[in-house]
């Protein structure tokens, strides 16, 4: 059956919710009931029950059932690590590092802690909040020495979280991002994100901003008054503005009477990303049947293994290296061990929700063919060539709007790639636009949750930190829409 223009009611009605509640868990849940109230020819009853159906059937789909567990998994990890002081052990070492810089030329050291700051919130790429809150809450005592504005604080870390994470995709973004290119009938999502990466303009500029504006000291828009301000009159904010404070790094208290080592944060990372091509290799090593060498066997393997295994599988390596450390250590006991597992796991159930519903709307929206209508409908006036411009400023307003690029990825990929294969453009360029929209809008927006984070963590006022970063993410924009369009035309 074709459903035409009705296939097109779920997201918008999802779009709409989601910028007049800001709730997107209640936008992607209405969104999913109203497909299939359409789907079952407006029968509420049958719609109701067809939408809870298809959120089990999310389950079916083992890829899908494996990228949930591996968020929640994720929770737990950042747990033990938070409780064994492995976090703590990393910021003293990094704290060693900012006393050296402390009796230097005061430029010198200026445009050193910054550079810090950049390279602790890029290592952090396993969780936003992580890196947010550890930049903002480690470097803000320095930066205040230092007289270096609260504002410049929270851009450094707002801009080397989310960036990052989305270009060394090991984590949860990741897996988030390959069960959604699962949805939409992608073979091989591993090889395809990363694929994408060198088509994401907008995060690699805006790390490539981030370290200019630092190494030049060329600082434009209000952020030059900001550095102004603090150089003249040493006020870390603006006269009137009122901080977002917090004191925490990490939101859970680490074990007492126990040494603070760097290690146990460390290993278990570590272990994570280096076990996720491991794992790549394994499970893609028997599909793999036409080879040259060892080399091309490995290199083939990686593209054709299991994203989502993969994934999970390394963050239970990682668990299990966490839980056996500690233990022998003797701070872990089994029961401990079980009661963090339960509380990570809890701590993250939202992201395991958040996926759940953007699995389910995928499927519904596939079943109407959303994705389809939309090209078929576009193909007319709109060109392959504009395709990747055209979904980067559509991904960046949603997420601007609604200030969660996660729920931009949600409804943005089930549109943006059937739109590329009927019109003929490039996948994997276009998904790159998507992912990169998402981020760009999501740095621009004053209710997104990393930047109220930032601001929280470097005690800077929230619209400051919004305005401040603003021309910065702007330049970063327009500089990657133009790139879209020369590799659309020229490419």
């Amino acid at each position: 059956m074709e459903y035409g223009f009705l296939s097109v009611i779920p997201p918008i009605v999802a779009i709409i919710l989601a910028l007049r509640t800001k709730q997107v868990y209640i936008a992607l849940l209405f969104g999913i009931w109203f497909s299939w109230l359409i789907i079952e020819g407006w029968n509420p009853l049958n719609g109701t029950l067809a939408m809870i159906e298809g959120m089990v059937n999310v389950f079916q789909d083992k890829g899908s059932t494996r990228t949930i567990m591996f968020s929640a998994l994720v929770g737990a990890l950042l747990i033990f690590i938070q409780f064994s002081r492995g976090v703590e052990g990393f910021i003293n070492i990094i704290n060693k590092k900012l006393v050296k810089y402390e009796n230097k030329k005061s430029d010198y050291s200026r445009v050193m802690v910054q550079i810090l700051a950049t390279f602790t919130g890029l290592l952090l790429f396993v969780e936003t909040s992580i890196s947010s809150l550890t930049v903002g809450t480690l470097y803000r005592p320095i930066f205040d020495k230092l007289k270096i504005p609260r504002e410049k604080l929270a851009y450094i870390a707002d801009s080397s979280s989310a960036p990052s994470s989305i270009l060394i995709p090991f984590n949860a973004w990741g897996a988030f991002i390959m069960g959604l290119l699962l949805t939409q009938g992608i073979d091989k999502p591993f090889a395809m994100m990363i694929a994408s990466i060198k088509y994401n303009f907008y995060p690699i500029l805006a790390i490539g901003i981030l370290f200019f504006i630092i190494l030049s000291r060329k600082d434009f828009g209000p952020m030059k008054k900001a550095e102004k301000r603090t150089k003249e009159t040493g006020m870390l904010l603006n006269k009137g503005s009122k901080p977002m404070v917090s004191d925490e790094v990490t939101s859970f208290p680490p074990k007492e009477g126990i040494p603070a080592r760097a290690y146990n944060m460390v290993v278990p990372l570590a272990t994570m990303v280096f076990m996720m091509p491991i794992n790549l290799i394994y499970t893609g090593w028997n599909e793999v049947k036409d080879f040259s060498s060892t080399f091309d066997h490995i290199k083939q393997a990686i593209g054709a293994g299991s994203g989502s295994s993969s994934v999970l599988y390394a963050v239970i390596t990682a668990l299990l290296v966490a839980i056996t450390m500690y233990t022998i250590q003797g701070f872990l006991k089994p029961k401990e061990a079980v009661n963090l597992t339960l509380k990570g796991i809890s701590e993250l159930m939202p992201l395991a929700l958040l996926m759940l519903l953007a699995f389910a709307i995928g499927n519904a929206c596939k079943e109407l063919e959303t994705g389809v209508y939309v090209a078929n409908a576009t193909k007319e006036w709109l060109s392959p060539e504009l395709l990747p411009a055209v979904v980067f400023v559509i991904s960046s307003f949603i997420a601007f709007s609604t200030g969660t690029s996660w729920g931009t990825f949600a409804i943005m990929l089930l549109i943006s790639i059937p739109m590329a294969n009927t019109h003929g453009a490039d996948v994997t360029i276009v998904v790159a636009a998507t992912l990169g929209g998402g981020i760009f809008g999501d740095h621009c927006s004053p209710i997104s949750d990393t930047s109220i984070i930032s601001s929280m963590a470097s005690a800077s006022d929230h619209i400051d930190h919004v305005k401040t970063q603003l021309p910065y993410a702007l330049v970063g924009g327009a500089i990657t829409v133009i790139l879209y369009l020369i590799i659309g035309f020229f490419w």
